[in-house]
């Protein structure tokens, strides 16, 4: 996982600046950024983002989160399959539970597993702010990352 990157948080709220928020992402890659940090509830930034990366996939380290709302089994899935298309990719690098909500823990760590088999995602993690859901959490195999907020 590379140590630095950019994110997006406040891409994409307005239309008149989307081409200036790829410029600055297109910018921030040929400067060397390895990874560009997203989620499916920065307005449009995803669309933002899939615009910079057009014909720069490779080598890139992309990593998007899913609301807690949406973060039961089936709403996982389809949230992950919305961000993909927006973002214009086959495969995120890394996808994330933005933060708890009120769907189990388990189910979302259950559609990550799905999502990882069927190659829509390289790794996956969670944020959550009781260090009990933390220790849970590390319990499930292939969690790669546990930030506690």
């Amino acid at each position: 996982m590379p140590v630095f990157g950019i994110g997006t948080w406040r891409m994409g709220e307005s239309s008149r600046m989307r081409e200036q928020e790829a410029d600055a992402i297109r910018h921030a890659l040929d400067l060397g950024y390895p990874m560009i940090d997203t989620a499916e509830m920065y307005d449009d930034a995803e669309l933002v983002v899939g615009e910079a990366i057009k014909g720069r996939r490779d080598g890139l380290f992309i990593v998007s989160k899913v609301l807690p709302s949406n973060a039961s089994r089936k709403g996982t899935v389809q949230a992950c399959e919305r961000s993909l298309k927006r973002l214009g990719i086959d495969c995120l690098d890394l996808y994330l539970l933005h933060w708890e909500g009120s769907y189990p823990l388990e189910d979302t760590l259950a559609a990550f597993q799905e999502l990882k088999t069927a190659g829509k995602i390289r790794h996956y993690g969670v944020s959550v702010e009781k260090v009990e859901e933390a220790l849970k959490a590390i319990e499930y195999p292939n969690v790669a990352t546990v930030q506690i907020i």
